[in-house]
């Protein structure tokens, strides 16, 4: 009898941290789902896509000779050819059995567009903070999806239908990366989609304790740029003004995210396309939900 075919590919990417990879193509490894891999390489110089192409897991390696940011997930899935791709990063790795089970949910619900699973952090396997507010949305359950609706997610933790995805568009050019989930959940929810959260469904998160230079700044920046592009006007003016003030104030990097906001705010405006009425007022809820 021959083996079922893999309904899942993981889908990772990164940028000059060899070691760090070749750990999570080690776990990858463990799996007993035997996932096909794809990593995208972001135009690393230390030679990690060589060090890939060595791995025993056999991943196939796209390089994509420059820096892509979330951009190199949307060449994942389009190099995939499964139904179902799951997201993980260089420091990032799914729990045993945990494809199958996502996989399993998304065969038993057409609706599902993605699945954000329960993050555990570092060697203790921490709850991920994330993890309660999205077990807490104030959205309502869906008799044909599993877990609790949500719009937002960690990227590293998420598992998707690839046909959502790509017809979602993935994710958008005008982020580039860091706090690109929403946005995409926003997208996914507009076109029918459903995005859930399934805490029966585990990945696990390594981050490396060291803070990435900007990162606040950029998680600030995307916010408001998710606001100019899929909210009404007056939620992206309130948006700036706060982010105005707070850059008069010299809070910390506010200066920086004000900056990059108003670069970004043609292509934003180019590309906007408000929420369709009953998503913006999923969105309107959450806004008020205690974070």
């Amino acid at each position: 009898m021959s083996a079922a075919p893999p309904r899942t590919t993981v889908a990772v990417i990164t940028r000059n941290r060899r070691q760090s990879v070749l750990r999570t193509l080690d776990r990858l490894a463990a799996l007993p789902e035997r996932p096909p891999v794809i990593v995208v390489d972001n135009g690393s110089t230390d030679a990690t896509a060589e060090a890939v192409r060595a791995h025993d897991i056999g991943a196939h390696v796209v390089e994509a000779g420059r820096n892509t940011g979330a951009l190199g997930r949307n060449l994942a899935v389009r190099h995939a050819t499964t139904p179902y791709v799951a997201f993980s990063d260089d420091d990032s790795w799914w729990g045993p059995g945990a494809l199958d089970t996502a996989a399993d949910l998304f065969d038993a619900y057409p609706r599902l567009g993605l699945l954000a699973a329960r993050t555990l952090v570092g060697p203790e396997a921490r709850e991920d903070p994330l993890n309660r507010v999205l077990a807490d949305s104030p959205l309502p359950p869906a008799h044909d999806l599993p877990g609790r609706p949500v719009l937002g997610f960690l990227a590293c933790a998420a598992v998707a239908r690839r046909q959502a995805f790509l017809e979602a568009g993935g994710y958008h050019r005008v982020l580039f990366f860091g706090g690109e989930e929403t946005l995409l959940a926003y997208d996914l929810a507009a076109r029918g989609w459903g995005v859930t959260y399934e805490p029966s469904v585990t990945a696990h998160h390594h981050p490396d304790p060291r803070t990435r230079p900007g990162r606040s700044a950029v998680q600030r920046r995307n916010a408001l740029l998710t606001a100019w592009l899929r909210r009404p006007f007056t939620v992206a003016l309130r948006g700036t003004a706060h982010l105005t003030a707070a850059a008069a104030r010299g809070e910390r990097d506010a200066a920086t995210a004000l900056k990059g906001v108003l670069t970004r705010l043609p292509a934003a405006l180019h590309a906007r396309e408000p929420l369709p009425a009953p998503i913006e007022s999923a969105a309107r809820l959450l806004d008020r939900a205690p974070s």
